[in-house]
């Protein structure tokens, strides 16, 4: 199956499910794998839906920043 093939299958199986009711989607928050600019050290943000920007702390010298 090439990639078309199977975006149309998935399609079709989640929409299938939706009509049974027996499957409900929902968008959660997003989750951003932010770098600090002062150490260097990987953080992971949390960020609700529709924002593009947000504050953190990071994890490991506490350094107040935003995300981009």
């Amino acid at each position: 199956m090439d990639k078309k093939a199977m975006r149309e299958e998935t399609e079709r199986l989640v929409r299938e499910a939706m009509e049974r009711k027996s499957l409900v989607i929902k968008q959660g928050n997003t989750r951003i794998e932010a770098k600090c600019g002062k150490c260097g050290a990987a953080n992971r943000v949390s960020a609700e839906k529709g924002v593009t920007r947000v504050t953190f702390v990071c994890k490991e010298c506490g350094q107040k920043q935003e995300t981009l």
